[in-house]
């Protein structure tokens, strides 16, 4: 493939799109996407695969069924409340893994592949609420493509390198893997996506039956354990003062959504 072709292929492919539907917190941002879903949902899926088998290997993949049981429920009723944002997430594979380590730490990759580790729970003793407020978060990073979203950008900026693999036919899927790990395990989100998450989990865990005001004491907690500072994976967003503000706002326009989730509950015999 000649360099002009290649280059010629990469800016083609550079489309804006809007992921999801804005719902009741009205996410409607357009979005610059230079490589497909596809691809990226295949390299997560294939990262995770790897951090399932070596926690495996290491007796550290699920370890505590009580938190296991209590994990996997808790995501399956944010799960069933993703079509409001997206239809085809219905058939996403959505995997769900609890990992043995003292990190306080959540994640969603593309396509649904979800991680909790111990620590998160065990260290900032999480009530229900909270835990659906942090799987909310991560499950609309994954709706919103937002690692899918910040490839494309590092794409742009790593230009000639990729080039170059795509003309020589050399490591260009083995790159786009590593970038998927990278963003998804290692680098925050941007500011823009952070909000976008809170926004989106806030009212997946409403629609799920959640207290979505667990989001602002889940942030309290997160300042409290960090010194003042936010973990890392939450890290881009503005001061901690101003995150509570906008939480605190973004649940009053969702509270309807959660008494109406609490309606629909069974009523105990």
């Amino acid at each position: 493939m000649s360099l002009a072709l290649a280059t010629g292929l990469l800016v083609s492919a550079c489309q804006t799109v809007q992921t999801t539907q804005p719902g009741t917190v009205g996410i409607t941002r357009p979005q610059s996407m230079a490589v497909s879903s596809q691809e990226v949902d295949a390299a997560s899926a294939q990262a995770y695969s790897k951090m399932v088998q070596e926690a495996a290997r290491k007796q550290q993949l699920n370890r505590d069924l009580a938190m296991v049981t209590r994990v996997q429920g808790i995501a399956r009723k944010l799960i069933a409340q993703t079509p409001v944002f997206r239809e085809d997430a219905r058939r996403w594979r959505w995997e769900i893994n609890v990992f043995q380590s003292e990190e306080i730490n959540a994640f969603c990759m593309a396509g649904g592949k979800i991680g909790v580790y111990a620590g998160l729970i065990n260290r900032l003793q999480l009530s229900d609420n909270e835990l659906a407020a942090v799987m909310g978060h991560e499950i609309a990073h994954a709706l919103r493509e937002h690692v899918r979203e910040q490839v494309s950008l590092q794409y742009a900026t790593q230009l000639p390198g990729i080039l170059l693999a795509i003309t020589t036919g050399s490591r260009a899927l083995a790159q786009l893997g590593d970038m998927v790990s990278e963003v998804t395990l290692g680098l925050p989100h941007s500011r823009e996506a952070e909000v976008e998450a809170d926004q989106m989990g806030v009212e997946l865990a409403a629609r799920a039956g959640y207290d979505p005001r667990a989001a602002i004491t889940l942030w309290q907690k997160m300042i409290r354990n960090g010194g003042g500072r936010p973990p890392e994976f939450l890290s881009t967003h503005p001061d901690p003062e101003a995150r509570v503000q906008d939480l605190a706002r973004i649940t009053e326009v969702v509270m309807p959504l959660y008494r109406q989730s609490l309606l629909r509950q069974p009523s105990a015999q």
